[in-house]
């Protein structure tokens, strides 16, 4: 399902939307009944909402409850890719979209919610597109060491914020040669193909594919998309974003959605 049947409700309090689910925002121990009975949306089935719960606890990994749930809904809000379900638990795709917010707002990315994230969660900095002048719907990527986070615009505005990893730097040896380096290039490319599934490629599996230079370059999905950059080069994304990825942008030689990579030590905002 695309997550472009969404409707974007401005103004809409958290409070109402996880009601209508017949889920109460109040903070619950972890161990309690009512934080195990969160039933699971899929994440293109909410809506966007612009509002955050007060929490009274830090959140990471591997916890749940209604706050990990309202956390859930405020990142999926400001556009920040959560994972496929909206559940009340904190996987791992919280966390990488908890780095990607992190990095956008200037803060230590360290994937726990604790008093600084979560005061910038009810007061978040907007990112600022980094080519406006490009076209309307697009993918920016800055693949700066302290960054690490990819932007897909509609209509010249943020529509899907993920962390990311891209080349690490480190030299590497392919096809009997020792001298490769692991760069991400920078640069404006067209998302010209996609493959489904695991493609096995000389240096190990991508999961979807969708290529931006010849079959060597694409943004795929890995097992692994660390805070820091370790891909031989290209651009690694959360595994289960990379199953709906390729059905938000359009694949093509010669009408394909833009890319534009880029290396920057600070994020603009608006």
């Amino acid at each position: 399902m695309k997550i472009g049947v969404l409707s974007r409700v401005a103004g809409l309090a958290l409070g109402a939307a996880t009601a209508a689910a017949g889920i109460a925002l109040a903070v619950a121990p972890a161990s309690s009944a009512a934080t195990r009975s969160v039933a699971p949306t899929s994440v293109t089935a909410v809506s966007r909402t612009t509002s955050v719960a007060a929490t009274a606890r830090t959140l990471k990994e591997g916890m749940s409850g209604s706050d990990v749930l309202a956390l859930q809904h405020r990142l999926w809000g400001l556009h920040y890719w959560p994972g496929p379900k909206i559940d009340g638990r904190f996987t791992h795709d919280v966390t990488e979209a908890v780095w990607a917010f992190q990095a956008i707002n200037g803060l230590k990315e360290d994937g726990v919610v604790g008093p600084a994230t979560a005061t910038a969660l009810a007061h978040p900095k907007a990112y600022k597109a980094q080519y406006p002048h490009g076209p309307a719907t697009r993918v920016e990527v800055n693949i700066n060491s302290n960054v690490q986070v990819l932007v897909l615009f509609k209509n010249n505005a943020p529509y899907l914020i993920s962390h990311v990893s891209s080349g690490g730097g480190y030299t590497y040896c392919s096809k009997g040669s020792c001298n490769h380096k692991a760069i991400t290039p920078t640069g404006i490319y067209t998302l010209h193909s996609y493959i489904p599934g695991p493609v096995t490629v000389p240096l190990g599996l991508m999961y979807n594919p969708v290529f931006f230079i010849g079959t060597a370059y694409a943004i795929h999905g890995d097992g692994s998309v660390p805070v820091y950059p370790a891909s031989h080069g290209c651009i690694r994304i959360p595994n289960n974003l990379s199953l709906t990825f390729h059905t938000m942008i359009t694949v093509s030689y010669s009408h394909g959605t833009q890319v534009e990579i880029y290396n920057r030590g600070g994020v603009q905002h608006v």
